[in-house]
């Protein structure tokens, strides 16, 4: 569930005119009601649009497509050539609450005026005031609209007005209490939540702009708009959930994604607390959604196991291999990181648009005074419109989720509507887990799949301490540079420097049991080690031996570089620690298994695996970490310098780790790097 920001459409002041200068020093008497109209300039999050990419505040300049041409927001600062200085507070006042500019042309209701002109008069001069004496002024001309016809005509506009404006200030209900009048005041007024969240008639008119009156069921009831579905706020969590998530941008349910994020980071977060407590009070007083809904009410979401169907169903593989690491097997994801998708109601919603729109072009959390860390959901725009579809079926149809299937085509009339940058060309082409189902040995070969992302639950006599397989291989060995096990089987058997002679694909398995899981080595005839030879084979993709294969290894690393692990420390608290604990412990679920690996300690790799080595584990941390970094496909990753990789890894990987016995038979003839821990 999201509370949407406003989009781009809706959410814009068109205000044209000549501007006088703020004055350099303030009143003393006008102090106060800058002060005032500051914090009502962060409830109406007016610089979000106003303010364009790398420009200054409130200096528009900023593109908003809308379904009938693009609208550039306007300067509003009080520059006395360009912005709004000129504007008496009577022109000021009927622009926002009539949508009339200083020199009479209309605006277009992409400004929300309706909901502005619930504004109190009070309110209207302190905002005015703080517009004229609290804004740094900017010469910045005007971009020109491009509308199409007959939308680019403003005569319109005065016929919309008249059909469809309310006037009427907000009249407090004297039958409810302070903090419902309040929260109702700043949702209806500059809050304008039902620019987003209230659907919209023929004309593009909110169909309510209260919970009262005939159509007062349908105010917040949801509306899809601008490739976004924004869903319903009512019968929402807990007021404490929806006080958090306006503070956070995140909550047990939910992590705020899409135009959201913008809205908490330069606007909610800021609110004060009891206006926070006073939104949540007055959503949680709206009834369920609709009329209709309310009669027949969906059941309540019941948690259930994830089932077979994970491995049995392309949608059920493609979410093991590209969503499962953040949201997990069971869709319960990760708390202060990645939202669970089970019991998620925008993953429920009726209307799937959202879901497609970020599973295709990924999102970025809020970055908020208590979450300041951002985390990154990568895009997954690479898919084909039916592996997407499969997919987002899947999430909506398991763990107790009960919605509509997705199809191919709804996903294509998403990916349409937007502007999606052309994906890093790379001659890696990524394996994809579902097309294990067209094997003749699926079963085994899935099963071998298996082996490797839940090595510690299937082989738990095998493996010393929390790490599977994929903990390095990421992706169950499917991603580019995070040691890929496409073309490996090819590549044995072969001479092996560490081990001084010639090794299978077996022993070189076995090697990573023994050293990066610091446990036992699986038989060679056993039906799991035959199971994960048959993967790697079905990963082969026809490569033969030295052939080059695009991808291979972990990338490269300056090994000249000198380390700093005192600086190392200081990245890894920042950027690694949200995964790998603040004492490298890692992250568990309540049954002791492991959501993240720790990276030392007893139950971390040992001093003989590769990833203990500086250089090693700066060249993996340099191509796969951070995770969820960015939304570079497949798991937003990178983003560090060489010298921040080689100093983060001098770092974590000389703390105490369990030793290997067998160190001693190490190099035999020789060739021993120089950054070998023994």
């Amino acid at each position: 569930m999201k509370i949407y920001r406003l989009t781009a459409f809706f959410a814009v002041f068109i205000l044209y005119g000549t501007a006088n200068a703020a004055s350099p020093q303030l009143e003393a008497s006008q102090a106060d009601q800058v002060k005032r109209g500051a914090y009502l300039s962060t409830l109406g999050d007016c610089v979000a649009c106003h303010t364009k990419a790398g420009g200054k505040p409130m200096a528009g300049g900023l593109e908003l497509k809308t379904p009938f041409g693009k609208l550039y927001s306007t300067n509003i600062t009080p520059d006395r050539k360009t912005g709004i200085g000129s504007y008496s507070f009577e022109q000021f006042d009927r622009a926002m609450r009539n949508g009339v500019a200083a020199d009479g042309h209309n605006l277009y209701p992409a400004m929300p005026y309706p909901s502005y002109a619930k504004m109190s008069e009070d309110d209207m001069r302190a905002l005015y005031v703080y517009m004229m004496k609290g804004v740094e002024p900017v010469e910045q001309v005007n971009q020109a609209n491009d509308m199409k016809w007959p939308f680019s005509m403003r005569w319109g506009l005065s016929i919309w007005n008249k059909l469809f404006l309310d006037q009427s200030k907000f009249v407090e209900d004297q039958s409810k209490g302070e903090a419902w009048n309040r929260g109702a005041y700043i949702v209806q007024g500059l809050g304008h939540c039902g620019s987003c969240h209230t659907p919209r008639g023929l004309a593009f008119q909110e169909k309510t702009m209260s919970q009262s009156g005939k159509d007062g069921h349908l105010f917040l009831a949801g509306s899809t708009v601008d490739a976004w579905h924004a869903v319903s706020l009512r019968d929402i969590w807990t007021e404490s959930d929806i006080v958090e998530f306006l503070k956070t941008g995140q909550n047990k349910h939910a992590t705020a994604f899409g135009t959201m994020t913008e809205v908490i980071g330069l606007s909610t977060q800021h609110f004060t607390d009891t206006d926070l407590k006073a939104i949540a009070t007055y959503l949680k007083s709206l009834p369920s959604n609709t009329k209709k809904e309310s009669l027949a009410a969906k059941p309540a979401f019941v948690a259930q196991a994830v089932g077979d169907k994970l491995y049995k169903t392309p949608g059920g593989l493609g979410y093991d291999q590209f969503c499962a690491t953040c949201h997990r097997k069971d869709g319960l994801g990760v708390p202060g990181l990645f939202p669970p998708l089970a019991g998620n109601r925008s993953i429920l919603s009726d209307d799937p648009t959202s879901a497609i729109h970020v599973t295709i072009s990924g999102w970025k959390s809020a970055s908020t005074k208590d979450k300041p860390r951002v985390v990154g959901m990568p895009e997954f725009g690479q898919l084909t419109d039916e592996e997407l579809a499969d997919i987002i079926t899947f999430m909506r149809t398991t763990w107790g989720n009960q919605a509509s299937h997705v199809n191919a085509s709804q996903v294509k009339k998403v990916r349409d509507q937007l502007d999606l940058s052309k994906p890093e060309q790379t001659k890696f082409s990524t394996p994809r887990f579902s097309s294990m189902l067209e094997t003749a040995n699926a079963d085994q070969v899935i099963y071998g799949m298996r082996l490797m992302t839940e090595t510690k639950a299937l082989l738990p006599d095998n493996v010393g301490n929390g790490l599977n397989c994929s903990s390095c291989h990421l992706n169950g060995g499917t991603v580019a540079k995070a040691s890929p096990f496409v073309g490996v089987a090819a590549q044995f058997p072969r001479y092996a420097a560490r081990a001084g002679r010639e090794i299978d694909l077996q022993d070189r398995i076995n090697g990573c049991f023994k050293r990066s899981m610091n446990g036992k080595p699986v038989p060679k005839k056993s039906k799991e080690m035959q199971a994960m030879v048959a993967y790697f084979k079905w990963m082969n993709n026809g490569y033969k031996m030295d052939e080059k294969i695009p991808g291979r290894g972990i990338g490269k690393i300056d090994n000249s570089i000198i380390p700093d692990p005192k600086n190392g420390k200081k990245i890894y608290e920042a950027q690694c620690a949200v995964c790998h604990g603040s004492n490298g412990q890692g992250v568990q679920k309540p049954d002791g298994s492991y959501i993240f690996p720790a990276v030392w300690g007893e139950d971390s790799f040992n001093i003989g695996a590769g990833m203990a080595r500086t250089y090693t584990a700066a060249a993996f941390i340099k191509s796969n970490m951070p995770m969820g970094h960015s939304t570079k496909f497949p798991l937003g990753h990178g983003g560090l310098s060489d010298q921040e990789a080689v100093d983060v890894a001098e770092y974590f990987s000389h703390i105490k780790r369990p030793d290997f016995p067998e160190k001693v038979n190490d190099w035999p003839n020789g060739e021993k790097p120089k950054d070998a821990r023994y």
